[in-house]
């Protein structure tokens, strides 16, 4: 086996934090594609880099890999901790680890920041290696097919023959369900939560009102800034905003309500932060321009508003002909960035389309970041999906 898919978890040390049931400490890698590579829009780069974590190990067939697929704002680490003093795991260490629904005992997991990211994947912060600058807004359009593509040079790289699954929530559903389209009999299952099969306008104008807020920032210069600088505000902003469409009413006013701060209302002025809510949200601006490229933003919410399936191949079911993986779609009954029932019909049209296909529907209220967060009827569900064989038989460990 080769040293890219050998477990990269160490149990012999980790955080205060580490559970027997986590992955323990990790370390990302890079996969670097050295030949060209030619994105749908045409355009192409000499090659690029994908930065990836792998947890659990490849079986002797090399077919029980199951790839996550994060949503805008995530990455690779999805799971286990870099060091000791991290203050939190990977995004989605609750549903991956040892004995969880995602079981790295029998799974080999993969997960990669995407083309076009900012988390040590090319992106337009990368170097043009002909230039020795950031890409910036001279990097090729961006599509969801092309994020796929490139995880399956990665795949390939890694030696997998077939994926056990690809799952995904958000952006993360849309890649996992067009792989199961581009590379049919390469895998086996789809877990798509969250997620949609085009957005609608409001969800498109969201993200415009976002890019928006970072073009007209001053310091975007049209997308030529300093890697040390940039259009900030902007940014912050346009996370702040989106962050809203992730909640719910229900879980903001349950988490806020119109609680105060500790600093009296006008103090220092009537528009300084006065509710709990205004503190959190701006925490969320500033965290994230910490940890994000503004023009990696403006790349990743067009590939989204542009991933129209039934635009693509005319209809949701000729879209689903050549699928040959079994799927599962999870709605929330709260998010209504992307409605239980854009996920539904995902389901529906696949069930038309003569596939095996399963729709489930939870009554969350924690809105579009549900899958994201502590739901053991989640887990229920991706455990017992991912374990049962043909004819729904659990399969052997």
């Amino acid at each position: 086996m080769t040293d890219d898919v050998e477990l990269t978890a160490s149990r012999g040390a980790g955080p205060r934090h580490l559970a027997p049931d986590d992955v323990g400490l990790v370390q990302p890698r890079d996969f670097v594609h050295a030949a060209p590579f030619e994105f749908t829009s045409g355009q192409t780069l000499p090659g690029f880099t994908l930065r990836y974590e792998t947890y659990g190990s490849l079986n002797e067939a090399r077919d029980n890999t199951v790839l996550i697929c994060h949503a805008l704002s995530g990455d690779h680490h999805c799971a286990g901790w870099h060091s000791p003093e991290d203050r939190k795991p990977g995004w989605w260490n609750n549903l991956i680890g040892p004995g969880k629904a995602v079981d790295t005992g029998r799974f080999f997991v993969v997960c990669a920041n995407v083309l076009g990211g900012c988390q040590g994947s090319t992106g337009p912060s990368s170097a043009d290696p002909a230039t020795g600058r950031p890409y910036g807004i001279s990097f090729p359009d961006l599509t969801v097919r092309d994020i796929v593509l490139s995880q399956k040079l990665l795949l390939d790289h890694l030696g997998v023959s077939k994926l056990h699954a690809a799952i995904g929530g958000s952006m993360g559903g849309m890649t996992a369900v067009l792989f199961a389209i581009e590379f049919p009999s390469f895998v086996r299952r789809v877990v798509a939560m969250a997620t949609t099969s085009r957005e609608g306008a409001q969800a498109i104008a969201f993200n415009e009102v976002g890019r928006q807020a970072i073009m007209q920032d001053p310091a975007w210069a049209k997308g030529d800034y300093p890697r040390d600088g940039g259009p900030r505000v902007g940014l912050a902003i346009a996370r702040m905003m989106a962050h809203i469409t992730y909640l719910s009413d229900a879980s903001m006013d349950r988490k806020f309500g119109r609680r105060l701060t500790q600093q009296a209302p006008g103090s220092e002025g009537s528009f300084d932060v006065h509710f709990e809510v205004e503190s959190y949200l701006r925490y969320q601006g500033q965290s994230f321009i910490n940890r994000f490229d503004a023009n990696s933003y403006l790349y990743i919410t067009r590939a989204l508003d542009q991933f129209d399936l039934v635009q693509a191949y005319g209809s949701l079911e000729r879209a689903f002909g050549p699928v040959e993986a079994e799927s599962l779609v999870v709605g929330f009954a709260s998010d209504w960035l992307f409605p239980p029932e854009q996920n539904r019909q995902m389901a529906l049209a696949l069930l038309r389309s003569g596939k095996r296909a399963s729709y489930a529907e939870l009554a969350t209220d924690l809105g579009h970041d549900s899958f994201l967060l502590e739901s053991e009827g989640l887990y229920a569900l991706v455990r017992g999906f991912l374990e049962r064989g043909p004819g729904g038989a659990p399969t052997q460990a």
